[in-house]
């Protein structure tokens, strides 16, 4: 509860939710994450690639979530191995980021991986290499042939070996990996990594009406863009929703290369983003200035005299509770266990 030291007007704010699917507290998460991928990006060009996998997987990943592992190893095996092969002596390594998304624009499950590839790698005595040729070919037959072979060594279904001959033998070209080169700079990657790899499942944008019993929506159709509405059933809206929920303490981002490792030769390479300008960055993602450039107004302002209103109670679960014992809450949790 705020209140205001002129006119005496109270005010009651609520606290967030912390839920990734919820409209306010999502975007919010996806705010921050996306504001700490950017200070680790180092400044140059960067390749987004997708890697997708077949049709006939999907429902494996489905059934037994722990696979989704197999997505990241495999990436990781692949964009690793297409560096090393330049020079096997100096192994230049790229810094690279994953992001797993489970959901297609239609909200079905459909798994696959974004990648942000730096188009260059720094090898171990310190020499930075360009790299802007991607072999596509060899995207794609690797990372097929990675991925299967974690898949045999994970799945014990019986199907399974039948399913991965029909796989090669339907799929000749190997999973379709999108690499083309994009406008993916260093002076537009944190609007870069916020639209492409911290988006939520879907935007409340794209929900057009609830009736109580439907729900309606849109998308852009990928293969030919064509914008299409559906209408279903809240309870199927929602099952399509809570499919995408992660499984507790799984990370749908995982960094690798040189953004994984912690060298102090790693250190001279130059970030797209200063330290001295984080300060700055992170003071945009606050719960006040957030609420202001996106909905246009100031949370703890007066209503009635525009004066700055200051905080007098807090309640949690319905009880009120003392600023010093919150306080002390709050600082418990971040005490460590064992002092020596």
């Amino acid at each position: 509860m705020y209140g205001c030291t002129d006119c005496g007007t109270l005010k009651f704010v609520p606290f967030r939710c912390h839920s990734r699917f919820c409209p306010t507290c999502g975007n919010k998460y996806s705010i921050d994450r996306t504001t700490a991928m950017s200070f680790k990006i180092i400044d140059t060009k960067h390749r987004h690639c997708v890697f997708t996998i077949a049709e006939e997987l999907r429902p494996f990943f489905l059934k037994e979530r722990s696979l989704l592992n197999c997505l990241f190893s495999a990436v990781r095996s692949v964009v690793l191995r297409m560096f090393h092969k330049d020079n096997k002596t100096k192994l230049f390594t790229p810094g690279f980021i994953c992001v797993l998304h489970t959901f297609g624009r239609d909200l079905k499950w459909n798994p696959h991986i974004h990648c942000l590839i730096s188009e260059g790698g720094y090898s171990n005595d310190g020499f930075w290499r360009a790299k802007t040729h991607f072999n596509y070919r060899m995207l794609r037959d690797s990372f097929q042939t990675a991925l299967l072979k974690e898949l045999q060594k994970k799945i014990s279904d019986p199907s399974f070996p039948k399913i991965k001959a029909s796989i090669y033998r339907n799929h000749k070209n190997g999973f379709y990996v999108y690499a083309k080169p994009n406008k993916c700079n260093p002076s537009v990657v944190m609007k870069y990594i916020g639209r492409y790899l911290g988006r939520p499942v879907i935007a409340t944008s794209r929900i057009d009406k609830y009736d109580g019993d439907t729900v309606t929506f849109h998308y852009n159709r990928h293969e030919d863009d064509k914008l299409i509405t559906e209408t279903i059933p809240a309870l199927e809206f929602i099952q399509r929703l809570i499919r995408h929920i992660p499984e507790k303490h799984f990370k749908i981002i995982r960094y690798y290369g040189l953004y994984a490792r912690h060298r102090k030769e790693d250190d001279k390479l130059r970030r797209a983003i200063s330290k001295e300008k984080h300060k700055i960055f992170l003071s945009f993602n606050r719960w006040r200035n957030c609420i202001s450039l996106s909905f246009g107004y100031d949370p703890i302002q007066c209503p009635c005299c525009k004066n700055t209103m200051v905080i007098l109670e807090i309640y949690h679960n319905h009880k009120r509770v003392s600023l010093t014992e919150m306080y002390e809450r709050v600082m418990s949790k971040h005490r460590p266990r064992h002092q020596f």
